[in-house]
């Protein structure tokens, strides 16, 4: 019994240090994969890859000079993916359940966009450049004598 609990805790701890050198490019691979216990993808997923893919290209884009400002950032992109599904659904969906909570969706995450949006810092005002000084250029000993 004890060679069993020491076994168990030897895999128990090897498994822990699985994924710490997981490079941020599977992060994106391992949201997308949440709550799927390792099954495969189905043929509905094809319909949500792009949706899912700009989303995680812009979530990782997005930044702040804050930790409030990055978050609001990435989860603007974040409910923008979540709006993108919704008119997957929307457009592909028969279920009147699923037209529904799409729809509830894509209401209540663009409103939410919008109040984060309002949130964020104005972008810096652009100053134009300054103009250049005027130069002259000196006179050729003929110009000035005429």
């Amino acid at each position: 019994m004890r060679a069993l609990l020491i076994i168990a805790s030897a895999l128990a701890l090897t498994a822990c240090g699985q994924g710490t050198t997981d490079k941020a490019g599977d992060k994106a691979a391992d949201h997308a994969a949440a709550g799927h216990d390792g099954a495969t993808a189905g043929a509905g997923d094809a319909a949500f890859a792009a949706s899912e893919a700009a989303m995680h290209t812009e979530m990782a884009a997005a930044t702040g000079d804050t930790v409030d400002e990055s978050y609001v950032a990435k989860m603007i992109a974040h409910h923008r993916g979540a709006v993108a599904m919704a008119d997957v659904a929307l457009a592909q969906s028969q279920d009147p359940g699923i037209l529904r909570m799409a729809q509830m969706v894509k209401d209540t995450q663009t409103a939410e966009i919008a109040e984060m949006q309002a949130w964020q810092p104005a972008p810096p005002v652009a100053t134009p450049p300054a103009a250049p000084a005027a130069t002259t250029t000196p006179a050729s000993p003929e110009a000035a004598a005429n």
